[in-house]
């Protein structure tokens, strides 16, 4: 392949090849090696620009992010199923292996959500909460303790299971609901929320995230904030990529933050407009390779100060000039 002359790209679709004959990505001594070494590749600070890939490259990227969503799904029931046999599910969930990479990432978003939302938000919606609905769960205990919290995913049985870890919890079975819908069927019930979080493997590939950010921009309150993941460099071989200059139709983006640690995802905070926008009925694949989809602004970087640098991060703060 054209791309292949790069070691670190080597490497990963070395790695592909591998995760991808397996019989099954449920939790076992193969699958957790081979991901810790996908993991372990792509977290080092790197300059690629998975967009600039060739083809092959590409497609093999592609298929890599689905396969790691499928592993982490299968991670996560495991794992869930495991706390669920507890009398208090919630006292043991540092049993689940990526725990503390959680309370970092929840910190991390908390305090860029304090930066920009001055208030404490009586309501967040959070889409694609899995079975093991940890960001919710960590942000209602910690962070926003007097915060209802609005679970939304597409699988009955992952609802359940979350459900089952905080029924038994007597502040948080209250303030956590669990709807099982497909966010692109929610609508009216979009614009009580004043904090929409977006999970990053919501929207595999860049059409589906497209559609559900258009949606989210159409239903959404004029001027609530939406909270979604993203990913930077390597870690784009791990999780889907949302292009803050491009992809964000409809809202101002306030910043962007990519860690340098061991937390994957970058995180993306922006707020809608409180003008209308309008919104196309469709998104189709000849628009975005075009460039048709973009937002009505003018987008540029700036400085400023981090407060996160004691934890080995960067920040970086994309300014929007409306140009109505």
């Amino acid at each position: 392949m054209c791309c292949q002359g790069d070691a670190l790209v080597q490497r990963v679709c070395e790695l592909y090849e591998k995760i991808s004959s397996l019989e099954s990505l449920k939790p076992s001594q193969d699958v957790n090696m081979l991901f810790t070494q996908l993991v372990l590749t792509c977290i080092p600070p790197s300059p690629i620009d998975v967009s600039k890939l060739c083809q092959g490259v590409q497609e093999i990227r592609s298929n890599l992010i689905r396969l790691c969503g499928e592993a982490e799904g299968l991670l996560e029931n495991h794992f869930s199923t495991i706390l669920g046999s507890y009398e208090h599910p919630l006292d043991h969930l540092a049993i689940f292996p990526y725990y503390s990479n959680y309370l970092k990432l929840s910190k991390l978003e908390f305090n860029i959500l304090s930066q920009h939302f001055t208030r404490v938000p009586s309501k967040i919606a959070f889409v694609g909460s899995g079975p093991l609905p940890l960001t919710s769960i960590v942000l209602a205990s910690n962070h926003l303790t007097k915060t209802s919290f609005d679970n939304y995913d597409i699988d009955t049985l992952a609802n359940s299971m979350a459900l089952g870890l905080v029924s038994s919890d007597p502040d948080l079975s209250k303030r956590m609901v669990f709807h099982t819908t497909d966010i692109m069927d929610v609508t009216t019930a979009l614009k009580d929320y004043e904090v929409v979080f977006l999970a990053a493997l919501v929207g595999m590939d860049k059409m589906e995230k497209l559609k559900i950010i258009d949606h989210l921009a159409k239903y959404m309150a004029p001027g609530a904030t939406l909270m979604l993941r993203s990913a930077h460099g390597a870690r784009a071989f791990l999780y889907p990529v949302t292009d803050p200059c491009d992809d964000l139709r409809g809202f101002e983006v306030l910043s962007v933050f990519h860690p340098t640690d061991e937390v994957i995802n970058s995180i993306v905070i922006a707020r809608k407009y409180a003008l209308p926008v309008q919104h196309s009925s469709s998104i189709n694949s000849q628009e975005i390779n075009a460039g048709a989809i973009r937002l009505p602004s003018k987008c540029c970087e700036i400085e400023t100060f981090n407060p996160f640098q004691k934890l080995g991060s960067m920040i970086e703060e994309l300014a929007f000039e409306e140009q109505l």
